[in-house]
C-alpha cells in the first residue's frame, strides 16, 4: 500500500539475515547512502575511509553484526565499507539530526493493563524514502520487528521477549569521543531478555555522543529471569556512560533535552531544540489526563497531537531558521507504537495525522 512502509523479512545466521536484508532493500541503502553524501558534505569514498576507520571496533564489540554487516553488502551489491557507512550514520562527521518525543505508560496508566512504548521520528523528510519495517529471525537469538532505513542493522523496535526501545536525540553534554554509534547497540538491546540486561549493555558498550534511550519490557515473562521491577525506564546515554533521570512513579517522556540531573542546564539546553520543552510538557499533559484509562487509540491521538504547530509531538516542515539538531524541514517521518506483552508494533508512513497506524507483529 502506498500509505505504509515496505516490509521486509530475514532468517537464519548473522551472513543470511544480511544477505537477505540488503537483497530486499537495495534500493533504500543505495538512495540512503548518496542522501548521507550530500548532507554531510562528503564524497563517497571519503564516507568508506571514514567507516573503516571503526571497522576494528565491530570486531571487537559486536562481531556478528560485522558479519552480518558484510552479508548486508553482499545482498545489496555494495561494498562492506558502504555497510559500515549505513551503520554510523552522521557520526562519520560528527554531527546529528533528529527531533523525536518518546514516552512509556506502563500497566497502572492504561486501560488493559499493558504497557504502551513508543515515539515520533522527527528526522529529514528525505528519510520517509529510505524507510521499511524489518522482522528478523536469527539463529539461536530473539526474533526482532523494527523499523528502520537504509541499511542500518540496528534501530527503533520490540524483540520476541517484549524487550522494547525507542529514542531521542539530545542536545549538548559529554564531548565526542572515538567509539561505536548508537546503531549497534539499538541492535544488541533487542537481543536481551530484560531490563536489567539492557542496563548493563550499556554499561559495557562505548559510544561515541549522546543520546536518549526510553525502553520497556514485558513484565515477568521469561523464564528463569526475575521478573522486572518497573516495566519502563528511562536512560540517558552519553560518551560518559549512562545516567538515569529521577523516574517518574507514573510514566516516563523525552524530548530532546537532558533531565538528569548531572546534564540539565543552561549550556546543554541553549544546543537543544526550544520547542523540546513544550513537547515534553504536552506529551505529559496528555497522558496525565487520561491516566489510568488509557487506549490504544489514545496513544495514536497523542503522538498525532498539534498543539504548537509546526513544532508539535506531529511536526511539520516549515520556513523558519535552522535549529541546533534538526532544520526546518524536518518533520515526523513515523510515528511508532509498541506493546510489549502483545509483541506488536504499530507504525505509520510519515505524520500520524496524515496516514494510518498499520500493525505488525511477532
Amino acid at each position: 500500500m502506498a500509505n505504509q512502509y515496505p516490509f521486509f523479512e530475514a532468517s537464519g545466521s548473522p551472513r543470511e539475515l544480511g544477505q537477505q536484508h540488503g537483497e530486499q532493500a537495495a534500493k533504500q541503502i543505495a538512495g540512503y547512502l548518496e542522501f548521507l553524501a550530500a548532507s554531510l558534505k562528503l564524497s563517497r569514498g571519503q564516507l568508506r575511509s571514514r567507516a573503516l576507520r571503526f571497522q576494528p571496533l565491530f570486531e571487537k564489540l559486536c562481531p556478528d553484526l560485522l558479519e552480518e554487516a558484510a552479508g548486508l553488502a553482499d545482498g545489496a551489491k555494495l561494498e562492506l565499507a558502504d555497510a559500515l557507512v549505513a551503520q554510523m550514520r552522521g557520526e562519520l562527521a560528527q554531527v546529528d539530526d533528529g527531533g523525536c518525543t518518546t514516552f512509556a505508560i506502563g500497566p497502572r496508566g492504561t486501560a488493559t493493563g499493558g504497557t504502551f512504548v513508543g515515539q515520533t521520528s522527527d528526522n529529514p523528510p528525505e528519510l520517509e524514502s529510505f524507510g521499511y519495517v524489518l522482522r528478523l529471525r536469527p539463529t539461536n537469538k530473539p526474533a526482532v520487528l523494527m523499523w528502520t532505513f537504509g541499511g542500518m542493522l540496528g534501530y527503533h523496535g520490540i524483540n520476541e521477549h517484549g524487550v522494547s526501545h525507542f529514542a531521542n536525540a539530545l542536545g549538548g553534554g559529554p564531548a565526542w569521543k572515538f567509539a561505536l554509534s548508537h546503531y549497534p547497540l539499538k541492535r544488541l538491546i533487542l537481543e536481551q531478555h530484560s531490563l536489567r540486561g539492557v542496563l548493563q549493555l550499556m554499561r559495557e558498550f562505548p559510544v561515541c555522543s549522546n543520546g536518549n534511550y526510553m525502553l520497556a519490557a514485558a513484565v515477568g515473562h521469561v523464564e528463569n529471569v526475575p521478573h522486572e521491577t518497573s516495566a519502563i525506564l528511562d536512560v540517558e546515554l552519553t560518551s560518559d556512560g549512562p545516567f538515569v533521570p529521577e523516574l517518574q512513579e507514573r510514566f516516563l517522556v523525552h524530548s530532546n533535552h537532558y533531565l538528569c540531573s548531572e546534564h540539565a542546564c543552561d549550556a546543554n539546553f541553549r544546543l537543544s531544540l526550544s520547542d523540546s520543552f513544550p513537547r515534553l510538557n504536552r506529551m505529559r499533559a496528555l497522558i496525565d489526563e487520561k491516566f489510568g484509562s488509557i487506549t490504544l487509540a489514545d496513544v495514536q491521538r497523542f503522538l498525532a497531537d498539534h498543539d504548537g504547530h509546526p513544532v508539535s509531538i506531529c511536526r511539520h516542515s516549515h520556513e523558519g531558521p535552522e535549529g541546533p539538531m534538526l532544520g526546518p524541514s524536518g518533520k515526523t517521518v513515523a510515528a511508532m507504537i509498541a506493546e510489549p506483552e502483545q509483541r506488536r508494533l504499530h507504525v505509520t508512513l510519515g505524520n500520524p495525522c496524515e496516514n494510518p497506524f498499520v500493525t505488525y507483529s511477532l
